[in-house]
């Protein structure tokens, strides 16, 4: 018997009939989550360098002060961690979480659509390269294990991350009721001899079984079918709900192991604040998100890696409105039980008015691509051909990250 679809899942799963790309299947045991931080997080709000001499006097009234409980967290003797980021602390003390700072893709102007377009798709330019990175990564996983795709996108929609040939699972809260008594599986017998119809269907029936059974009364409330869309939202609901739901269906032996996530909140123009304020609160919310995700992960949080990334950073200097403008490096978060941590990883470029990015901005010294390249090939064992070749095609000839991400 069909188990009864929710309306969602039966639109999902109608939708996803009309192409047949590859099906992904998980060649690993080992998890691996992105989260990308829309609207341009500022990275030296997260992690501010306190022991830069031009820190205070660059940021004003939004430079954090060191100790105290509204105080940032000392990490190193120069960097502080924001004080919003209750779980990133904890996470540090034991070594599960390294930072990725001056860090940026190779754009640099500063449209948020181009920015998060380029960070996502990995290539040199925005629309450079078709599809997402993580896509393409998922696509050196196959292994033909049937019955669950590797992949989960998180959201109303697919992002441009995990679009492209690899076929992904979708996971989101419902946007209408579910369907009553036995209509889904009246409809599911109606088209079970449609050649195009029929097996989405019935793939569309297994994927919400297996969300109703790991999640239970939350599962019955959601639906997780086949993605493969175009457009990217935030997604519905608040993140720490919606990444404890992800932690346990990446948990579950049957279920996928990669996922994208995404959150915005970070484009803070006006009252941006220092230990409080709007950046404070996006800080907290993705903290809360960040324990929920390990809490569902439970055991499998030793075999997980998480990179949460946002397109570029914000000005050194504050606005007028008390808020930060768009600008060019950042930082990025890397951790999970399968991260060595305790360090920050960064070529220090100065906020000395003549260190900084056309007089404005923390000037980039990574590439972001470089260290996720790495984890890629450490920490999920894609080979290096695959990722010269398929994943970052345009970073072939640079630099390779040189730091130890992975225990």
């Amino acid at each position: 018997m069909i188990p009864v679809l929710s309306r969602r899942g039966l639109m999902l799963a109608g939708a996803a009939a009309a192409a047949a790309p590859r099906l992904a299947f998980a060649a690993t045991e080992r998890r691996f989550v992105v989260i990308v931080l829309r609207g341009a997080m500022d990275g030296i709000g997260a992690v501010a360098p306190l022991g830069d001499p031009a820190y205070a006097r660059m940021r004003g009234d939004l430079a954090l002060r060191a100790g105290g409980p509204e105080g940032a967290f000392d990490l190193d003797g120069f960097y502080g961690l924001h004080p919003a980021l209750a779980t990133l602390r904890e996470l540090w003390t034991v070594k599960n979480l390294a930072i990725l700072h001056a860090a940026h893709t190779s754009y640099r102007a500063r449209s948020h659509f181009d920015g998060q377009d380029q960070l996502e798709s990995g290539g040199d330019t925005p629309r450079g390269l078709p599809g997402g990175w993580l896509n393409r990564a998922l696509g050196a996983l196959e292994d033909g294990r049937s019955g669950t795709r590797a992949g989960l996108a998180v959201g109303q929609t697919v992002p441009l991350i995990l679009r492209g040939a690899t076929e992904v699972g979708a996971y989101a809260p419902p946007a209408l009721p579910g369907l009553a008594g036995d209509f889904a599986a009246r409809l599911g017998a109606l088209y079970a001899a449609d050649p195009v119809f029929g097996p989405a269907f019935a793939a569309g029936a297994r994927a919400q079984a297996l969300t109703e059974d790991v999640l239970g009364d939350e599962g019955r409330r959601t639906a997780m079918g086949r993605g493969r869309f175009d457009g990217a939202r935030r997604a519905s609901g608040r993140l720490a709900q919606a990444a404890g739901a992800v932690g346990k269906l990446l948990a579950d032996p049957r279920g996928p192991r990669v996922a994208a996530l995404e959150v915005g909140g970070w484009d803070t123009h006006n009252a941006q604040g220092a230990s409080g304020g709007r950046l404070a609160a996006a800080l907290r919310e993705f903290d809360e998100g960040i324990a929920a995700l390990r809490d569902g992960l439970g055991a499998e949080w030793r075999r997980t890696v998480v990179v949460a990334m946002t397109e570029f950073g914000r000005t050194v200097r504050p606005n007028g409105t008390g808020g930060t403008d768009h600008g060019a490096a950042s930082a990025a978060f890397v951790f999970g039980g399968a991260v060595a941590g305790g360090k920050v990883h960064a070529d220090w470029p100065g906020l000395a008015e003549r260190e900084l990015h056309e007089n404005r901005d923390l000037r980039p010294t990574m590439d972001l691509r470089a260290p996720i390249k790495r984890l890629l090939a450490d920490h999920l064992g894609i080979a290096r051909a695959i990722l010269d070749r398929d994943v970052f095609p345009d970073l072939a000839a640079a630099p390779a990250f040189r730091g130890d991400l992975i225990g």
